[in-house]
């Protein structure tokens, strides 16, 4: 559905996922409940941070202006995205920011100083008068209840330099000994107060970036796990844009603009058992967030044209939920989704975007509702197949039907399948269901014998995925059938020539194929010359006629292990010599 025209709000239902901003596409749209998108321009031309405030139903957004002589602000939006406060800066820009456990507090880079914004009333205090301007842009994080920041210490190559990671003690900086080169990003939970996810990103001083994660819970930061990406030749390093855990800070999700979306298990950096489906092809990871209530994670993208841009799905990937995809193609409403610029209302209700247009100077807040209800979803009936016998190598159709609780899909639903038999297990192309609920899944069976198929619908944002459903079948050799051309009668001592051709279903037969072949008369039995098969499945056969009466020729294929034997036979009536 291209969104390229007029906005459309209140959207009913029954047209689920339609979402309203200009240029936006839903791409992958199984669910079945409706999503709003409400878009504002930001008076901004760069972003730095955006952080999202439950309690107060306030976005703040601020941007990445790196001087001392022009002032910038943190510009205040409600859960609408209508602008409603701005916080300007009394000394030079603003940059990251970070929000109390208890919401009370917004911590803001500005030069020279952390400020502390109390929410109720927007009150400034200085929070810690750091050493250094901060022209090179900080990053601000709230963890262990404590506020951390990272700065550069210089005003020129910022990308290269080495970035610090402060504390603060009696409103002064404190360095914590941890540090890298380029740029340090942040990650929180909701849920572990204490657990703070640091990573580096790739910079001229940082050719094999670092993930790190850190115990705040106590006077100084004791890291953890420490993981790099890059091989022995150098190959695979991280390209970090944006990292974020999980809401019980077991899980550490990171934006990697070489790999895509990597899921990692905080306790020791490794890979998670299973990981997400990766993004569309051409697009690359820009954000990534976990919803405060641990259902949903999105992740961000920066593609073109209808590539999908946004992908929101269940966080759990053991789930197995598809995805439901966004693409922003308008260039008022942005083009994609920029680093760091994907955050969650704390009930998950909300999905809060920034978009960049082609060239990086405009932005925009999406605010997006995802569908909230979760419905079920169950096959129902009798699986059955056309053919009612299967055969090997010859189309399969498996015919069921899906049954979905809750208002009809706005676009079509998929059901996939995998096969187990002999030759181990394959995924079958994912079918669409009809309207009415039915499917037709399609497949070519290359083994005799046993097989059982497994269906499965992972579900989508609105529906539970259904319980699998097995059908066992038996899968039969492909038959095969052969004709004969014999003349009617002959006389005695006359040559006998019966033409004929070998025919079977599924697979190819194999090249080299012999006929066995015998002639019954009234004076017995005989086995002749076997018959070669030529490669377009003919063959010939000669005899003489040396018996008064009906002969009798048999010709039979002994079959292979795909193909089922077969017989055939001609009756010849040979008189006696003039």
């Amino acid at each position: 559905m291209n969104r390229s025209g007029q906005r459309k709000r209140g959207i009913a239902t029954l047209l689920a996922l339609a979402l309203g901003g200009a240029g936006l596409t839903v791409l992958a749209a199984p669910a079945a409940h409706a999503a709003d998108d409400d878009v504002a321009k930001l008076p901004i031309s760069s972003f730095s941070s955006m952080v999202v405030d439950s309690a107060h139903e306030r976005v703040y957004i601020s941007d990445d202006t790196r001087t001392t002589s022009s002032k910038s602000a943190v510009h205040v939006y409600n859960f609408q995205g209508q602008k409603v406060a701005e916080l300007p800066s009394s000394n030079g820009s603003v940059g990251g920011m970070a929000l109390a456990h208890d919401g009370s507090k917004l911590y803001v880079s500005e030069m020279y100083r952390i400020s502390a914004y109390d929410t109720d009333t927007y009150a400034k205090t200085t929070h810690t008068a750091t050493n250094n301007s901060g022209q090179c842009g900080r990053q601000v994080a709230y963890a262990g209840g404590k506020v951390w920041h990272t700065d550069i210490g210089y005003t020129t190559l910022c990308e290269e330099r080495q970035s610090y990671l402060y504390g603060s003690v009696n409103g002064a900086p404190s360095y914590t000994g941890w540090e890298g080169a380029g740029r340090l990003h942040f990650a929180t939970a909701s849920r572990a107060p204490d657990v703070l996810a640091m990573g580096q990103t790739l910079s001229p001083g940082g050719s094999n970036p670092y993930l790190t994660v850190f115990d705040s819970s106590g006077d100084t930061l004791v890291r953890g796990p420490q993981r790099r990406f890059a091989d022995s030749a150098g190959a695979g390093a991280l390209d970090l844009k944006d990292l974020a855990l999980s809401a019980d800070g077991s899980r550490l999700a990171v934006a990697d603009a070489a790999h895509g979306t990597r899921l990692l298990d905080a306790a020791d950096l490794s890979d998670a058992a299973k990981q997400y489906q990766p993004l569309p092809e051409g697009a690359k990871a820009s954000a990534v967030a976990f919803s405060a209530d641990g259902t949903y994670i999105a992740r961000g993208a920066t593609a073109t044209g209808s590539t999908a841009d946004l992908l929101i799905q269940r966080a759990d990937p053991d789930q197995g939920t598809g995805a439901l995809e966004f693409a922003f193609e308008g260039e008022l409403d942005g083009a994609r989704v920029t680093p760091r610029g994907l955050e969650w209302s704390e009930d998950g209700s909300r999905l809060f975007a920034v978009t960049t247009n082609a060239s990086g100077n405009g932005y925009w807040l999406h605010v997006i509702q995802p569908p909230a209800a979760q419905y079920d979803s169950r096959f129902t009936g009798t699986l059955s197949t056309t053919p009612g016998t299967p055969v090997v190598g010859e189309p399969l159709g498996i015919r069921g039907r899906l049954e979905l609780d809750g208002p009809a899909p706005a676009e079509p639903v998929k059901v996939s399948a995998v096969r187990h038999d002999a030759d181990g297990d394959r995924t079958l192309a994912p079918v669409e269901v009809s309207a009415d609920g039915t499917f037709t899944v399609l497949d070519v069976p290359s083994a005799v014998g046993e097989a059982t198929y497994t269906l499965s619908f992972l579900g989508d944002v609105t529906h539970r995925p259904a319980e699998d459903v097995n059908l066992q079948v038996a899968v039969a050799k492909a038959p095969t059938a052969l004709t004969l051309t014999a003349p009617a009668e002959t006389t005695k001592n006359q040559s006998v020539e019966i033409t004929g051709t070998l025919t079977g279903q599924g697979r190819a037969l194999p090249p080299g194929i012999t006929l066995s072949v015998q002639r019954a008369d009234k004076k017995g039995t005989y086995v002749l010359t076997s018959a070669a098969v030529a490669a377009d499945g003919t063959f010939r056969i000669n005899d003489l006629a040396s018996v008064r009466g009906q002969v009798v020729y048999t010709v039979a294929y002994a079959g292979d292990d795909l193909h089922s034997a077969s017989t055939a036979s001609a009756t010849v009536r040979v008189r006696a010599a003039l």
